[in-house]
């Protein structure tokens, strides 16, 4: 490189970081209105966290409050006394999700990838088939009526998994993602070399994809895992042996919120001192502690994954 192209590329470089430098004025300014923005956020959570360990009489007395009057554990002791039913539910909920997510991606990532080549003769048909239920959906009765009377998933694991594992949109992204961020020349270059199609997107296209992979598989986890409409939809009452978790917490909810409705009419020896109150935040807690742990194993690729699909200029 010359004197001159030297020279050039100094004064590019200055005339940039003029207008990319910022002030320490500017700098402590942006720093605290993002800590605020980050305590504004904390703030509920802890909120949640702290309801939980208060006592009943302190939350009908005082409300929802940071400082409570009295500390106490008693909605955990009420769910710990449900722990078999709401053990078995968890298990549940942890092995939907798992096989959901996994379906999920699978789908998702090889017909994104397979719209995603411009050689394939059906790409268009099968993107504007796709596209088309973002757009106009058959509705709940219509599906309903497909999963039980056709395919006969009632009352099945089946129910919980596969109404959810194939999202159109999560299939737009992936073969966006596959048009931008993958370079043809590698595959090309694997072709050449004798690869067939599997294994270049298996060894090579994969690899490439780990963010969006991360990023619709954390939106997949928490799908599923937050999910408790289809227990609602698919399952009879009585197969509590197939309930995830969130739907029996919204079922303890109820019960509790039954009987302290109908606390008149319980005979004096009954326990109708129940934590309706607390027991709600503590349900929280704990079907957001299992996911929040989860997160810092996506978290490296879902912030390298929240531009997927953008378009290059």
């Amino acid at each position: 490189m010359t004197t001159a192209e030297t020279k050039k590329v100094k004064k590019v470089g200055d005339a940039v970081l003029k207008y990319t430098r910022v002030s320490p004025v500017t700098n402590i300014f942006i720093s605290g209105l993002f800590i605020i923005l980050a305590l504004l956020c904390l703030m509920p959570a802890l909120l949640v966290l702290i309801v939980s360990f208060s006592s009943e009489n302190s939350v009908l007395n005082k409300g929802y409050s940071y400082i409570p009057l009295q500390w106490s554990v008693e909605s955990y002791a009420y769910l710990l006394h449900q722990s078999g039913y709401i053990t078995h539910s968890f298990i549940n909920s942890i092995g939907i999700t798992l096989v959901g997510t996994v379906i999920g991606l699978v789908l998702c990532s090889t017909m994104g990838y397979a719209l995603s080549r411009p050689n394939y003769r059906l790409r268009n048909f099968f993107t504007w088939f796709i596209f088309i239920p973002m757009l106009f959906s058959g509705g709940l009765v219509a599906s309903y009526m497909i999963n039980t009377q056709i395919l006969g998933m009632k009352n099945t694991y089946a129910a919980l998994v596969f109404p959810m594992c194939c999202s159109s949109f999560y299939i737009i992204i992936m073969r966006t993602f596959f048009q931008t961020s993958v370079p043809d020349a590698i595959i090309e270059s694997a072709k050449i070399d004798g690869a067939r199609q599997i294994r270049i997107f298996a060894q090579i296209v994969l690899p490439i994809s780990l963010p969006a992979i991360a990023t619709i598989g954390l939106f997949y986890t928490f799908a599923y895992w937050n999910d408790w409409m289809l227990a609602m939809y698919y399952l009879n009452t009585n197969r509590q042996d197939l309930f995830p978790m969130q739907y029996v917490l919204i079922n303890l909810e109820n019960n509790i919120d039954f009987l302290t409705r109908n606390s008149q009419f319980m005979t004096p020896g009954e326990n109708t001192n129940l934590p309706s109150e607390t027991v709600r935040m503590t349900m929280v807690v704990i079907s957001v502690v299992p996911i929040a742990c989860s997160y810092p194993f996506f978290q490296k690729y879902f912030i390298s994954g929240l531009t997927i699909g953008a378009v290059k200029g």
